[in-house]
């Protein structure tokens, strides 16, 4: 690489390419799609991340209640991209976008571009209520899950300190918001982490103690699915003594007291929140392109209304059309198939050739409850138990980054089966809610970020 006029305070330095530049912001489901599509073309991907490595969003709850470790999830770019010879990584936050000068701004300089593609994906959304965001605990990224199993984990030691009952249910009890797949999937992995684990950890205490609660705003789970997936998985949860509350909204925590929109008051110290995201990209596009759940309205061929060089694709973007009136769900497979679409329509478009509009084929929606419960909707077909479990658990093992890492999921997996045995419940730093500061040393223990389609 030539950097003799390279001044690193302005610019972040790039190969010069001497072909056609995208700049990718984004190495999720949709970045890395994309950038797999164009491997080794005549044209230079530039792949922009806050983060040097990619994680596999589906399995973030399993990392949360002990199951897996993280770097069984997560996978290096630079690692991914082996063999990728017209690939550059650069980690680097996105501040802003420059359509006019085709310039994007980051914390380590500035990077200019021929095609940009946003692939920045969401964070979670708390609809404005401040105390539920500074006191919970979203599930959107791997340090979102380890924050949960760290909180979760101090609080349970603490439960088995204290003498003081009414504390004791606090630091157990669990209310998981949003009974979609991640809600679900949360709450099934920590009930059966009562069962099968709390007995045996913490003799101090029953694990009846333990009550775990999964509010939803709607009067079924599963919206997005069948009605017979929404029905089993009720069936599922009950049977593993979860509180499925329906009709029912938070409007309030402490980090103490969860307060619903119709009174209702729960003891928990511990708040999950899968409730809901929204969009996040960088300043610079202009706002009328913005629409709800702050995502990027595009046209068929995935570029932002009124930029001929910019595109979204994954969960920022908002494709809206008769069939999506609401733009696509925000699942990985929607991402993929996006990615991979825009990669060919790219490399048509620098041919002069024709593209077609994105088209979207669903391939089924899977969730599961925990081990041989889960259930399935492909096509026609309808079912739940133990097949619609193994589908799940083959999906999402080939669906993770390196050979490496399908190895440590399915050994953790069998291991699982067996013996329902969580090896890695280690508390390797203090974590407490960012406005309470550090753990206090007191009796009672003030401690105190989809539905997953068949890819």
């Amino acid at each position: 690489m030539d950097t003799t006029n390279c001044d690193t305070s302005k610019i972040i330095c790039l190969p010069e390419p001497g072909m056609p530049r995208i700049v990718v912001i984004g190495g999720g489901f949709a970045g890395l799609a994309l950038a797999k599509e164009l491997k080794n073309k005549k044209v230079q991907v530039v792949l922009l991340d806050k983060n040097n490595f990619h994680a596999f969003q589906p399995l973030l709850y399993q990392v949360a209640t002990s199951a897996l470790e993280p770097d069984s999830i997560v996978f290096p770019f630079r690692k991914q991209f082996n063999g990728f010879k017209n690939l550059v990584f650069r980690l680097a936050e996105v501040s802003e976008i420059q359509p006019l000068s085709n310039t994007v701004v980051t914390d380590k300089g500035a990077v200019s571009y021929d095609y940009l593609v946003l692939a920045t994906g969401t964070t979670t959304n708390f609809f404005g209520m401040e105390s539920v965001a500074r006191n919970s605990l979203g599930m959107k990224g791997i340090r979102d899950a380890l924050n949960i199993r760290h909180l979760m984990l101090q609080n349970l030691e603490q439960a088995a300190i204290t003498c003081d009952g009414e504390e004791r249910d606090a630091l157990t009890n669990f209310v998981i918001v949003g009974g979609g797949p991640a809600g679900v999937e949360m709450a099934g992995a920590l009930a059966e982490f009562r069962r099968y684990i709390l007995p045996k950890d913490y003799p101090e205490y029953p694990s009846s103690t333990m009550e775990i609660y999964l509010v939803e705003a709607l009067d079924e789970l599963l919206g997005t699915m069948s009605d017979k997936a929404s029905t089993k998985t009720l069936a599922y949860l009950r049977e593993l003594e979860v509180n499925v509350l329906f009709n029912e909204s938070v409007s309030g925590y402490d980090g103490s007291v969860v307060t619903t929109k119709s009174g209702k008051e729960i003891k928990a110290k511990n708040l999950i929140w899968t409730a809901g995201v929204q969009g996040q990209f960088p300043k610079g596009i202009a706002p009328d392109k913005v629409v709800k759940g702050n995502r990027l309205k595009t046209d068929p061929h995935l570029h932002v209304e009124g930029y001929g060089n910019i595109f979204a694709i994954g969960d920022i973007a908002a494709l809206i059309g008769e069939t999506t009136p609401k733009g696509h769900p925000q699942v990985a497979q929607v991402a993929i198939q996006q990615g991979r679409y825009l990669g060919r329509s790219l490399w048509a478009t620098l041919h002069g050739k024709p593209t077609k509009p994105f088209s979207y084929k669903d391939k089924g929606s899977l969730a599961t409850v925990g081990k041989r419960k889960a259930v399935a909707d492909l096509g026609k077909f309808r079912f739940g138990g133990y097949p619609a479990w193994l589908l799940w658990s083959i999906v999402h093992l080939m669906s993770i980054s390196g050979f490496r890492n399908r190895i440590l999921v399915g050994l953790n997996w069998a291991a699982s089966y067996f013996t329902y045995e969580k090896g890695n419940r280690l508390i390797i730093r203090n974590f407490s809610p960012p406005d309470q500061g550090p753990p206090k040393k007191s009796r009672t223990g003030n401690f105190g970020n989809h539905k997953e389609k068949v890819q």
